[in-house]
């Protein structure tokens, strides 16, 4: 009998975390990482040609640069959806267009989308403590990469 006052004090307390806890719902669109520049295998260096006008507004890099979005994937912390960026069958960059506005999601996504550019596969690992978000991730990221084909 002595115990029950402090047991149901704590259940109490215990308990109003769990009634104010509140999912995140805002989502955010503006993570880009971008593979560093790759370096030419042959030694001689590549200069631009005489002819080549320096206001053309396209290029041979640009004209091969392909860019494919990823499904939305609705998670219980919000909707996640990537945009690849292809340089003909490298991933060049990856890009979120939605993401929860959730603070492990903004600290994992830099690690989940520097992965992949290692990787350059959807075959990456989660991040600890964004499983949700990094699931979500993957199954968007594996939609672009079906996508191109």
């Amino acid at each position: 009998m002595k115990r029950a006052l402090p047991v149901l004090a704590l259940s109490i307390a215990g308990l109003i975390p769990l009634w104010r806890y509140a999912p995140s719902s805002g989502t955010t669109t503006t993570t880009e990482v971008a593979a560093p520049a790759s370096t030419p295998s042959s030694s001689t260096p590549s200069a631009p040609s005489p002819s080549t006008s320096s206001t053309s507004s396209s290029s041979p890099s640009a004209a091969a640069s392909q860019v494919v979005q990823g499904s939305t994937v609705n998670t219980s912390k919000g909707a996640v959806q990537v945009e690849v960026t292809f340089e003909g069958d490298r991933i060049s960059s990856v890009r979120m267009l939605q993401q929860p506005n959730h603070p492990q999601t903004t600290a994992a996504v830099p690690k989940l989308i520097q992965e992949t550019l290692q990787a350059q596969s959807a075959d990456i690992d989660s991040v600890s403590g964004a499983t949700i978000t990094s699931e979500g991730y993957v199954t968007s990221l594996q939609a672009a990469l079906d996508a191109k084909g």
